[in-house]
């Protein structure tokens, strides 16, 4: 009798035992998906945001080609070296920050300085870009760059440039029918969806 007691008390204790595993298997289970879960929307805003920083950046660059080519404008499109600063992606910003960029700054001033009749003049604001962020303070460069007062100033910077453009095509409705104007358009309005995205990120 006292054998048959002892083996259904121990066929009881491997039982819980049993289930106290399969429940701590579980939580396991659980808590690694969640995990799973949380790195998965972390890394997919930080995609997003770092895939339209990159979208933004090129619309400024086509921008900036296409003043320095047929895109005749009495705009302040000077606007969009700043902004090119601020929405620069961060490995390629280290490379131009770094002995590469101190180089082709140094090569363009001293071709600007002593050769300046083969200086293309279109050049000027790119130049200007390099030097920007070659010499720019730190403060620049590792701060400002990544805070929300570089966002808005990158807003703004969109802000202005759209309502310049409206202004010179003549109206609204100008700016996205006619055939140079739809193109132009576009291109401005690319450059705000990595600061009102980045914005908003922030909030949250």
């Amino acid at each position: 009798m006292v054998g048959k007691m002892g083996y259904l008390a121990m066929k009881t204790d491997y039982v819980a035992q049993n289930a106290l595993i399969g429940s701590d298997l579980r939580d396991l289970g659980n808590s690694l998906q969640q995990l799973a879960n949380h790195a998965l929307l972390g890394g997919g805003l930080g995609f997003g945001t770092s895939l339209l920083k990159w979208i933004a950046f090129l619309a400024a660059v086509y921008l900036l080609v296409l003043d320095r080519t047929n895109w005749k404008t009495n705009m302040l499109t000077a606007l969009l070296i700043p902004y090119i600063f601020l929405t620069l992606p961060h490995w390629l910003f280290g490379v131009l920050r770094g002995e590469i960029g101190k180089w082709i700054a140094f090569i363009a001033v001293i071709v600007r300085l002593f050769f300046p009749r083969h200086f293309i003049e279109w050049l000027e604001l790119p130049l200007a870009f390099i030097l920007i962020v070659v010499v720019a303070p730190y403060i620049m460069a590792d701060v400002i760059r990544d805070h929300w007062v570089g966002l808005i100033i990158a807003l703004i910077i969109g802000v202005y440039l759209l309502q310049e453009h409206i202004r010179s095509c003549g109206g609204f409705k100008n700016a996205f029918t006619r055939g140079n104007g739809i193109t132009n358009s576009i291109g401005i309005l690319l450059l705000f969806i990595y600061p009102v995205w980045a914005i908003v990120l922030w909030i949250l």
